[in-house]
C-alpha cells in the first residue's frame, strides 16, 4: 500500500460499510492471521482495560502483530453505559494499522463492522475444525450484534448444514438475524425455537452469543454425543465446559482471564486441550473422536481484527474509499 509516511488513510463507518468483501474472503483472512500464532510469528498479547469507579464506562486496548502480513495494529474500544439501557449505550471502536515491513502507517478506521465479522468468523472456523464429520443441525443462542453474521459465516464454513435453529428473546434481534441470513443465503431460513432444551438436544453445533441477561443456559446433559458448543458470550452453562471431552480455546490465557463465570465451585476452570492456532496449523486435531463432546471458547483475538482491517484497507484503496489526512506533514 503506497504511502509516504506523512499521511494516513482514514476510513469512516460509512466507508467501511461500503467495502465489498465476500464471506469466504473474511474466513480466509482470519484463518491466515490466527495460524501463525502457533509458531510465534504473530503476537496477540492480553488486552489492557480501565473502567470508571461507578462502572458507567469501560475502555480497553488490544495491540498485536500479524506475522503473515507484517502488520502491527492497535484496536481501541470505549463503551459508555451508565444506565444499562440499549437506547443510551455509546460504543466506539477504532483500529490503527502500521506496515511493519516498510515502517509506515497504513490506515485508521472505524472498527464496528470488523468487530461484527471477526468474532463470528472465528466461531465459524472453530465449527469447521471441531464439528463432528456429519454435523447437519446448528443452534444459535442470542440475537445481538455478534449474532447477526454468525449463521451466514457458519454456513460458509459448513455448507452441509441443512437445519438452522435460532433461540432469542428480542423480536427485533430475531428479525435482524433472519434477514442477514436471507441476504447472504436466500435459500436458507433460520427456524425460531422456544424449547431450548429440545433444540439443544438436536443440535450438532451450538453457538452461545447471548448477552449476560439471557435466561438461556444450555446444560451438558442436554447435548447429544458429538456436539460442539462454542461460547462467545452467554447461553451455555458451565457444565458444557466441565463435562466436555475436549476443550479448545482461541487463547488459553484469555480464557483464564475472562472465563471466571465458568469456574466450578472451587473457582477452577477445566483445562484447555488445544488452542485454535494449533488446530489450524495442523499441530493437533480439533476433535479426536466423532462422538466426543467438544467445548470451544471464543475470546477476542486482535490478530483477527488486524487481518480484516488490513484486507479492508486494501479493498478501500482499490475501491477509492476513504480520505488521506496529512497527519504528520
Amino acid at each position: 500500500m503506497d504511502t509516504d509516511g506523512t499521511s494516513l488513510r482514514v476510513l469512516t463507518r460509512r466507508d467501511v460499510e461500503a467495502i465489498d468483501i465476500t464471506l469466504t474472503d473474511v474466513l480466509d483472512s482470519v484463518a491466515q492471521a490466527i495460524r501463525p500464532l502457533a509458531d510465534g510469528t504473530s503476537s496477540n498479547p492480553a488486552k489492557l482495560s480501565v473502567s470508571s469507579p461507578d462502572d458507567s464506562s469501560v475502555s480497553y486496548a488490544m495491540l498485536g502483530r500479524d506475522g503473515a502480513r507484517q502488520v502491527v495494529a492497535v484496536r481501541a474500544s470505549y463503551r459508555h453505559d451508565p444506565h444499562h439501557d440499549r437506547a443510551e449505550l455509546r460504543h466506539y471502536t477504532t483500529l490503527t494499522l502500521y506496515d511493519d515491513a516498510a515502517g509506515l502507517p497504513l490506515a485508521l478506521m472505524d472498527c464496528g463492522r470488523i468487530g461484527s465479522l471477526r468474532t463470528p468468523a472465528v466461531s465459524a472456523l472453530l465449527a469447521r475444525e471441531c464439528a463432528a464429520p456429519k454435523a447437519r443441525t446448528a443452534l444459535l443462542i442470542g440475537t445481538g450484534t455478534t449474532a447477526r453474521m454468525a449463521l451466514p459465516l457458519l454456513v460458509t464454513a459448513l455448507p452441509d448444514l441443512d437445519r438452522l435453529l435460532l433461540f432469542g428473546t428480542h423480536p427485533a434481534g430475531i428479525s435482524a438475524v433472519r434477514e442477514e441470513l436471507a441476504a447472504h443465503f436466500p435459500d436458507r431460513e433460520a427456524e425460531v425455537v422456544g424449547d431450548l432444551r429440545a433444540a439443544a438436544g438436536e443440535a450438532d453445533v451450538l453457538i452461545g452469543t447471548a448477552g449476560p441477561a439471557t435466561p438461556a443456559a444450555v446444560e451438558a446433559a442436554w447435548l447429544r454425543p458429538g456436539a460442539l458448543s462454542v461460547l462467545v458470550g452467554y447461553g451455555l452453562a458451565p457444565s458444557t465446559l466441565h463435562r466436555a471431552d475436549r476443550v479448545i480455546a482461541t487463547s488459553a490465557e484469555q480464557m483464564a482471564r475472562t472465563g471466571g463465570d465458568l469456574a466450578d465451585s472451587r473457582g477452577v476452570l477445566r483445562p484447555v486441550d488445544a488452542e485454535l492456532a494449533d488446530v489450524l496449523s495442523g499441530r493437533t486435531a480439533g476433535r479426536v473422536r466423532p462422538d466426543e463432546r467438544v467445548f470451544a471458547y471464543n475470546s477476542g483475538l486482535v490478530v483477527a481484527d488486524i487481518a480484516l482491517g488490513h484486507r479492508f484497507a486494501l479493498l478501500a484503496r482499490a475501491q477509492d474509499l476513504g480520505t488521506e489526512i496529512p497527519l504528520w506533514s
